[in-house]
């Protein structure tokens, strides 16, 4: 079934409290500047059925929805409420409108490649290629719904630096920066307990204050490239092309300080880092397809490798956590769906396959459906893919009637 996609106008509030984000790496294409020919919902017919092999025996998973729009390679999704944001090499940033994924609107053409967004509040925070954060405001009473309020550094924060030699730093022979601005690409943002943390390409890890947007600290915190972030319970966990996972505290009003360093494989770089909801289980997507996962202690004093798993036959370049199941997203094209086992150890339950390009981002939604959840996949290939995950998938009987639950969820009128 396919129908063009209209404006609807939503019932709730257009941005809920609920914050998400995604993990980024290194190493995507730039997209073509090839126009949008047209904007499509499509729903895949009842007797496409995609194939997925296991190791424990086989299970097929159903694209429930194809959607395309995007100009460029499709880099980042964000859950939010009732919507789905998602942004593109291709400086576009789309606003699809559940549960019948319509596009709702679309803004930020034209502001650099987006790399990473997150929303907070009635805030959409958007990370970009030319090094700046850009701040949307989300408002209904003028006709631009998505309004752009701000720049991070913000104008008043370098007017209170920009006099002072002390604040600027070398960022390569004969060039310097004030240390509030990024030097590259920014890759990839988190927001934990009113502040938002933003990684970049300079290897750096600053810290920005939500209330007002002020650059807090700038923490040189790898030897290569930042790719992803993540931050739970006082934590912020840095991924990078340096083959680390780091650990980021603060106690009180003091500055971030190194708790813990995670060593992956040798010569490799680490593109994404997820944890557990309760802290315990940290899981890093590699280069050379490993997913591997450690525990961790309480005080992050000590880390135990628990898992070396092979995952795909090419890079991990994103990953996402539901519950138990992992989810892991490559340049094979392919999803990875694994099980959280005993002692954090993965058992592989199956593999999606579907997109005609790597797999760049991965969000899950929190609300089951059917005894599952919505896992939504980005791709190069410019489009997102939805589908339909059990969160037991060793009870097989079910798939049939929870998978049809799901495809019945989304309706077009």
């Amino acid at each position: 079934m396919d129908r063009a996609i209209s404006k609807t106008q939503p019932s709730t509030p257009l941005l809920s409290a609920a914050t998400s984000s995604s993990s980024m790496c290194s190493t995507s294409s730039e997209a073509g500047d090839s126009p949008v020919t047209s904007l499509r919902f499509e729903l895949q017919d009842d007797r496409y059925q995609l194939s997925c092999r296991t190791l424990s025996g086989s299970y097929s998973y159903r694209s429930l929805a194809v959607l395309s729009g995007h100009i460029g390679s499709v880099s980042c999704l964000a859950l939010c409420g009732e919507f789905i944001l998602s942004a593109s090499q291709g400086k576009d940033i789309i606003v699809w409108q559940q549960p019948d994924l319509r596009l709702f609107t679309k803004f930020g053409q034209g502001d650099g490649s987006v790399k990473a967004l997150v929303t907070v509040g009635n805030k959409v925070f958007t990370a970009h290629q030319d090094s700046r954060i850009r701040v949307w405001k989300v408002s209904r009473r003028s006709e631009n719904i998505f309004r752009l309020v701000d720049t991070l550094p913000t104008t008043k924060d370098y007017l209170g630096k920009f006099m002072k030699q002390s604040n600027y730093v070398q960022t390569r022979r004969h060039h310097k920066k004030l240390w509030i601005e990024h030097a590259d690409s920014i890759s990839c943002l988190a927001v934990h307990n009113g502040l938002i943390y933003s990684g970049s390409w300079d290897k750096t890890l600053k810290v920005w204050r939500l209330s007002n947007l002020k650059c807090l600290e700038s923490i040189k915190a790898h030897d290569d490239a930042i790719n992803g972030l993540v931050a739970i319970k006082g934590t912020v966990y840095s991924a990078s092309a340096d083959g680390k996972i780091k650990a980021w505290g603060k106690v009180g009003k003091s500055s971030h300080s190194l708790k813990g360093i995670l060593e992956g494989h040798k010569d490799i770089s680490i593109n994404s880092v997820v944890v557990s909801e309760d802290g315990r289980w940290i899981y890093g997507g590699g280069s050379d397809g490993f997913v591997m996962g450690w525990e961790g202690s309480g005080n992050l004093a000590s880390w135990k490798v628990i898992c070396e798993t092979k995952a795909h036959q090419m890079a991990v370049l994103c990953m996402c956590l539901m519950g138990e199941i992992l989810c892991s997203g490559s340049a094979d094209k392919s999803i990875g769906i694994w099980k959280r086992e005993t002692y954090g150890k993965l058992s592989k339950v199956g593999v999606i396959s579907g997109h005609e390009g790597p797999v760049k981002c991965l969000q899950a939604s929190a609300t089951n459906v059917g005894g599952g959840f919505l896992l939504y996949s980005g791709s190069l290939d410019k489009s997102i893919r939805v589908w339909w995950v059990p969160n037991h998938p060793d009870n097989r009987d079910d798939t049939s009637s929870t998978e049809n639950t799901a495809r019945k969820s989304i309706v077009l009128h």
